[in-house]
């Protein structure tokens, strides 16, 4: 059983080896020069004007929660439809197909609810 998981485990550490060694060269054989220019914050070309604190509106942060909310839920459904045959050579189509049903109708009471409390306007 442990051996199914033997080449994440190997993935692993070769991504956490590279990150290490890449820092650690970085650190090695970086330039050491300290300067105002260097420093300062760079913002597409051109100085920076104001502060870099804005106040942004909730519905900013509401409609990209929203976002990520169906997004994630979206990626639950796509595992269903490519296995939905293998589902129906079981026996258990319908259970399945009726449980990823309620799972659209909730998603899709959500939305209405957002919508109807004008959580999708971007006037705001």
């Amino acid at each position: 059983m442990l051996t199914d998981y033997a080449p994440i485990l190997i993935l692993l550490v070769l991504i956490v080896g590279f990150a290490v060694v890449n820092i650690i060269l970085c650190d090695v054989m970086g330039g050491r020069r300290r300067s105002i220019a260097k420093g300062d914050a760079y913002e597409c070309g051109m100085e920076p004007i104001g502060s870099a604190r804005v106040r942004l509106s909730i519905h900013y942060y509401l409609v990209a929660v929203l976002f990520i909310l169906f997004d994630v839920e979206s990626i639950f459904l796509i595992p269903w439809a490519v296995t939905a045959r293998e589902f129906q050579g079981l026996g258990l189509g319908s259970i399945v197909f009726s449980e990823i049903a309620l799972f659209a109708v909730i998603l899709g009471v959500g939305l209405a609810f957002v919508w109807r409390k004008g959580g999708l306007n971007w006037d705001r």
